[in-house]
């Protein structure tokens, strides 16, 4: 899968204005992605599923990111939101992953709405930000804070995407094209087998792949995206700096011993981080394999890992799009494109500034709610 995706990426780079002037992927990319098994990849074999190990899953989206950071993103999201197939019933997940090879489905796991139980059945009203390929998908999935007879709690529940209304929010800085919407329901009735704790509900599906945290399986793809990312601005200010002489200067960028020592430090920073984040992720997929379980200390290390190559990756950008100069701000410079693209991969909250103070905690020891590891 991995060869058969980076043949697709001459092609994604020519779509990449349009991806971004369209917010959203074109349907065309979609269905080939699709036809590669991109979104099927964390779906169970039984059901059709590729159920990859998590580096194919990063080797994936790394190189899909690389040549599109909208691109990747959507891959990503499309990826890591089939895995709730492994949590609903044999019966249910069949009828929904099962049915078709083509099925996408995406979604927001925060509990942003309201769901009620009665009678098997859940009544949803609400609203979620950041759904990331919601005009692309057949199932749509959100969390919900469950009212009823005992204290609240957070489950997913999944709905078919047509149930869903599509809003128009995503005007934005950057990922342009992951039409990242918001979407809304209604008095929406889902059945109770179309739902699952994530953070409770132990996965119906067996394999080391379930025995991965769900939130460490999110946060290593974040990072692929921002190391694809990265890797494209590296390539890009290489081959800028050969180039280019700046006005007034008689040597090229790349003759410039500034210029140098940065993309050297860039180069350095983002290839370590991409190690940190192999290693750690080869160690877990080992323990998920041979033991069936992910003690808490190394599911820290793989947000702490994930933090860290996003964070770098960002850091290799800005040095990137620095060095390019005044040709870095203009729209045909895939650098500014980079730029905007990885601080919004930034902001997402698996791998947000406050993921060094959480892991810090587990690290030294201290009482820590890990139930989002």
């Amino acid at each position: 899968m991995i060869e058969a995706v980076r043949a697709l990426a001459a092609g994604i780079e020519a779509q990449s204005e349009r991806i971004e002037r369209d917010r959203r992927l074109p349907i065309d990319l979609v269905r080939t992605l699709s036809r590669t098994g991109v979104f099927r990849l964390c779906v169970p074999r039984a059901l059709g599923g590729e159920e990859a190990e998590p580096a194919t899953l990063l080797a994936v989206v790394e190189e899909l990111s690389r040549a599109d950071g909208s691109t990747g993103w959507c891959a990503m999201i499309g990826a890591t939101s089939g895995l709730l197939s492994a949590y609903l019933p044999e019966d249910e997940a069949r009828a929904i992953y099962g049915a078709s090879p083509d099925v996408i489905s995406g979604g927001v796991f925060a509990p942003s709405a309201h769901a009620v139980l009665r009678g098997g059945q859940y009544r949803v009203n609400g609203r979620w930000r950041f759904a990331s390929g919601c005009q692309h998908c057949d199932w749509l999935m959100g969390g919900c804070v469950v009212q009823g007879d005992g204290p609240p709690q957070a489950r997913m529940v999944l709905f078919p995407a047509g149930a869903a209304e599509i809003i128009d929010t995503w005007t934005v800085s950057g990922l342009r094209g992951t039409g990242s919407h918001d979407i809304a329901v209604r008095d929406l009735v889902v059945p109770a087998t179309r739902s699952a704790s994530l953070t409770h509900d132990r996965p119906v599906a067996t394999g080391a792949l379930y025995a991965f945290p769900l939130f460490g399986l999110l946060a290593i793809g974040i990072a692929a995206v921002a190391l694809g990312i990265a890797r494209r601005a590296l390539d890009e200010i290489v081959a800028l700096a050969g180039a280019k002489t700046p006005t007034a200067g008689r040597r090229t960028l790349a003759e410039r011993s500034t210029v140098q020592a940065q993309v050297a430090e860039a180069e350095a920073a983002v290839g370590a981080a991409r190690a940190f984040l192999h290693e750690v992720v080869g160690v877990a997929w080992a323990a998920a394999r041979d033991r069936g379980t992910i003690d808490v200390p190394l599911r820290a290390r793989l947000r702490l890992a994930a933090t860290h190559a996003t964070a770098a990756s960002a850091r290799a950008v800005d040095v990137a799009y620095t060095a390019g100069g005044g040709t870095s701000v203009y729209a045909v410079s895939p650098l500014q494109r980079a730029f905007r693209d990885v601080h919004v991969v930034t902001q997402h909250m698996m791998v947000a500034p406050a993921t060094w103070e959480f892991v810090g905690r587990v690290l030294l020891g201290l009482e820590t709610d890990t139930t989002m590891l």
